[in-house]
């Protein structure tokens, strides 16, 4: 069975290394991206360790030169990419009235430009196959706007409503399937670095009337954070496993909740149709 070949973003730490090392070890051929190669290290000690089918390429998901560039590469060497993994985003917690315009412009970006700008780039070579599925690692966010998130939630209801669009006629039309994969918490350097900034930031909430508020917030979201047994947070291993599921699934669901607690989280607007796939119907039939 010829390998499958798989682009991923986001790949030098978390749920992209993770799913990265997962889908090689299942002889997937992996092109591994990251916008920075100095924190390649981890994956290149893997892949030497292994000997696995993983390849690594810079891409910056804020940059369409940089994405052409890796996209053009795998076509280049393999004539196709399979599976697009849209895994790169970045968390922030601050109200947007305090929040700066380069702040908001690079929110959006990284977790919702960046995601339009690789499916661009990658849409036209599975068009032409008549074959491939996107995932998208979006969020619980996505579904469930929270406190001090808004902008982050913003940008990954986003990310949800496109890929919706798409399944509707994209996927429909050319055999394209799309996946959003949405985690709760996950106890990755993702969420250490998103609690960190926000805290490092706390000065710019400690006056006005916003601060009582956050206090209670943050303090929440540290506890959860160190806390066991909560069922809240994951490892970035663990949401990798249900990501490489999706990508192995040959009618995989339009949407996906990796936990028990994230199901729980969003079922009063995921109950009637847990997977999308009846939504995606629906729309399908009252368009065309």
């Amino acid at each position: 069975m010829m390998k499958k070949n798989v682009l991923i973003t986001g790949t030098s730490t978390g749920v992209g290394f993770e799913t990265a090392i997962l889908l090689a070890q299942k002889n997937f051929k992996v092109y591994a991206t990251m916008r920075n190669l100095a924190k390649a290290d981890a994956l290149k000690e893997r892949i030497a360790a292994e000997n696995l089918p993983i390849e690594i390429l810079p891409l910056d998901v804020t940059d369409n030169a940089s994405i052409e560039k890796a996209v053009n590469t795998i076509i280049r060497k393999d004539g196709r990419i399979d599976v697009l993994i849209n895994n790169a985003g970045a968390g922030f917690a601050k109200t947007l009235e305090q929040a700066t315009p380069a702040e908001i412009d690079w929110v959006t970006d990284v977790n919702y430009t960046g995601v339009v700008r690789c499916i661009k780039a990658v849409l036209p070579h599975m068009r032409t196959a008549r074959a491939g599925h996107v995932i998208n690692i979006t969020s619980v966010g996505g579904l469930v706007g929270q406190p001090f998130n808004e902008l982050y939630c913003g940008a990954k209801f986003a990310v949800e409503g496109l890929t919706e669009a798409l399944a509707t006629y994209v996927g429909h039309s050319f055999n394209i399937k799309f996946t959003n994969v949405e985690p709760g918490g996950i106890s990755t350097e993702f969420m250490k670095t998103a609690i960190s900034k926000t805290a490092n930031e706390k000065g710019e909430f400690a006056t006005g009337e916003y601060a009582p508020i956050f206090e209670k917030y943050l303090t929440s979201a540290q506890e959860r954070a160190g806390g066991e047994g909560s069922g809240v947070y994951q490892t970035g291993k663990e949401v990798a496993e249900v990501v490489v599921a999706v990508a192995e699934n040959e009618h995989p669901p339009l949407r996906i909740r990796t936990s028990q607690w994230a199901k729980d989280f969003c079922a009063l607007k995921t109950d009637s149709d847990p997977d999308g796939t009846k939504l995606v119907e629906a729309v399908i039939k009252y368009s065309f």
